[in-house]
């Protein structure tokens, strides 16, 4: 699997704790996510991560606000390398997404898992951080479909279908799903986006 670029971590026991736990899961699936676990995986004892997080919730949360920034950073790199044209920018930021969770399903599940983001329990840094780094991930989306005009009637209708579209196409498909997929081989994601037949804002 491949590799998430991680800051260095070293003296820095939040950010030791935080990349262990992302580590374990990349390794091992989510389920592998424990306080002892990570604990140990950073090299410290069973009580230190007590210093910074409230439970296993609260290093959820911060490991799933750190997947987000990666998130970010996937998206914005295939942005970056596209021409400016609107539909390419949409199809790149489809394209981060499913690279992203393709390549990183543990966290991926972790992220958009409702289970786990109950954030009335959490340091309020810890949430703070989690809601910042979400919001900018999905801004990237937000802004690739501006440029698309609505359904009638329906603001955001066109960020709605296509996140609807992207996400359940990356949950269908991901190579560690054990849920049933369609049969047949798997479909060009850019052929289904064009069939959502969208067209440019007048005047842009």
């Amino acid at each position: 699997m491949t590799k998430l670029e991680k800051p260095h971590h070293h003296g820095d026991l939040r950010e030791a704790l935080v990349i262990a736990g992302i580590e374990l899961m990349e390794e091992n699936g989510v389920d592998a996510l424990t306080l002892r676990k990570c604990a140990a995986r950073a090299g410290v004892s069973h009580a230190a991560p007590a210093h910074h997080f409230k439970g296993i919730a609260s290093l959820k949360i911060a490991i799933m606000a750190r997947g987000h920034s990666f998130f970010a950073t996937a998206i914005a790199k295939e942005m970056t390398r596209t021409p400016p044209d609107p539909m390419a920018q949409l199809q790149a930021v489809c394209q981060g997404y499913l690279v992203f969770a393709n390549r990183h399903n543990p966290l991926f599940q972790l992220m958009f898992n409702s289970s786990n983001t109950d954030l009335s329990t959490i340091t309020p840094a810890v949430a703070a951080e989690f809601l910042q780094n979400a919001h900018e991930s999905y801004g990237l989306l937000k802004q690739a479909c501006e440029p698309f005009e609505n359904a009638p009637g329906a603001a955001n209708s066109t960020e709605i279908t296509v996140w609807s579209l992207v996400h359940g196409f990356a949950m269908l498909f991901n190579k560690d799903s054990s849920r049933a997929a369609p049969t047949g081989p798997i479909p060009e994601f850019a052929k289904i986006l064009a069939g959502l037949e969208l067209r440019i804002k007048p005047g842009l």
